[in-house]
């Protein structure tokens, strides 16, 4: 089983967004039983919230429905449990590091750090634009589940 652990600041816009996504990914390969994906925070501040509105509002128009998804904050078992935990933007990186303690086994990336065009994803809270957050978040979902089908023989 391939475990993905997505994250962003407080796991209500991007990182639920991306664990929906490639849920939805995954799902339409024939692929959902060998995936387990979720996704958490490295903030407290949304902890027990819902998926915000405008990231709600987006998925909904391509049919996915984030239906019982509440914030959680990262935690350092998570290391042992996922086998990628893939941050939006450098400083989810940086805070995940600092939760985890170390990355000895290079499981901490960036979503687009798997795409031809290595970069952040700007955070829909603040930018308002949930659009380009989707079609970031939709090219680096795809390119890690190439990455992963090439990896791992699935």
């Amino acid at each position: 089983m391939i475990r993905i652990l997505f994250v962003c600041h407080g796991n209500i816009c991007r990182s639920p967004m991306a664990q929906f996504v490639m849920e939805d990914l995954v799902s339409r390969c024939g692929l959902s039983a060998q995936f387990h994906i979720a996704s958490a925070a490295t903030s407290t501040e949304e902890i027990g919230n819902p998926v915000h509105y405008g990231t709600r509002n987006k998925l909904a128009q391509y049919g996915i429905s984030t239906a019982g998804k509440y914030a959680v904050q990262m935690t350092k078992k998570d290391y042992g449990q996922y086998d990628y935990l893939i941050g939006m933007e450098k400083r989810n990186v940086t805070n995940m590091l600092r939760i985890l303690g170390d990355d000895p086994q290079g499981k901490v990336s960036r979503l687009l750090d798997f795409s031809d065009r290595p970069r952040d994803i700007a955070d829909p809270w603040y930018t308002g634009d949930f659009d380009t957050t989707y079609n970031d978040i939709a090219e680096g979902c795809q390119a890690l589940l190439n990455h992963i089908l090439e990896t791992k023989n699935l």
